[in-house]
């Protein structure tokens, strides 16, 4: 994975979940942040709390995550310019995601990767009307399509 973004330095990334209603988002949020430590990028997660507890329990020994945030005190810090993040994936499962989506869109000044699943993950992609390169698997109970559309879009050097 490029390193750079625009000129600018990653040195970490923002993972943005709303609610875990659909199964896969877990294992795609361990497996991006597992690719990204990898890579030597720090993995910020900010979610609602029922998300934040399925990453927290399912990474119990923090391989993978540096960090789990709330949700609404993350927004909070990039709208003030408190917290920035050169990269940012957006989990998308329904119109709440696409909110989110365009919310780090237009506060966040860095990357914005929609992450999009679940059985309406094309009505989904169909909705953000922002400049942005989509990460997309009609899947909600088996991780490999969306795994494999991850490995499509985003190029793993580690």
């Amino acid at each position: 994975m490029e390193k750079t973004v625009n000129g600018k330095q990653i040195d970490r990334a923002l993972l943005v979940l709303g609610c875990p209603q659909v199964p896969i988002q877990t294992t795609a949020v361990l497996y991006i942040a597992g690719r990204l430590k990898k890579a030597g990028i720090r993995t910020v997660i900010a979610g609602t709390p029922s998300a934040r507890l399925l990453v927290k329990y399912g990474d119990i020994d923090g391989h993978y995550i540096d960090e789990i945030k709330d949700l609404d005190m993350i927004i909070d810090a990039v709208a003030e310019k408190k917290e920035s993040y050169p990269m940012c994936f957006v989990f998308i499962h329904n119109d709440a995601g696409i909110s989110y989506a365009a919310t780090m869109n237009s506060i966040l000044g860095g990357v914005v990767y929609p992450v999009i699943f679940g059985s309406d993950a094309e009505k989904m992609a169909e909705m953000i009307d922002f400049d942005c390169e989509k990460i997309m698997a009609v899947a909600a109970h088996n991780p490999k399509p969306l795994i494999s559309a991850i490995d499509r879009v985003l190029k793993w050097d580690a």
